[in-house]
């Protein structure tokens, strides 16, 4: 018996209903069209990782920047909560 109980047999006879059924020449085209949409959906995945891992390096750049100097914007709102602390 093979997987779930289909013996060699059957799925060989299975095959040739196939064949008869389909011809060589459309299941020669619908695998590769099968082809060709694995491939196409692998190059998107890759792209997306490149993307999402980009982002994420930028983010980290960002994150860094923001910690390592504060902005003239936020110094200046620095200078204005001490302005107001010191003169109540």
């Amino acid at each position: 018996m093979g997987p779930g109980g289909i013996s060699p047999w059957s799925l060989l006879l299975i095959l040739v209903i196939v064949l008869l059924l389909f011809g060589t020449k459309k299941l020669r085209n619908v695998g590769s069209d099968l082809g060709g949409a694995l491939k196409g959906f692998k190059g998107a995945m890759s792209e997306g990782e490149k993307e999402a891992k980009e982002a994420k390096d930028s983010l980290e750049r960002d994150e860094a920047d923001d910690k390592a100097e504060p902005s003239s914007a936020q110094r200046e709102q620095v200078d204005e909560k001490d302005k107001t602390k010191s003169g109540s």
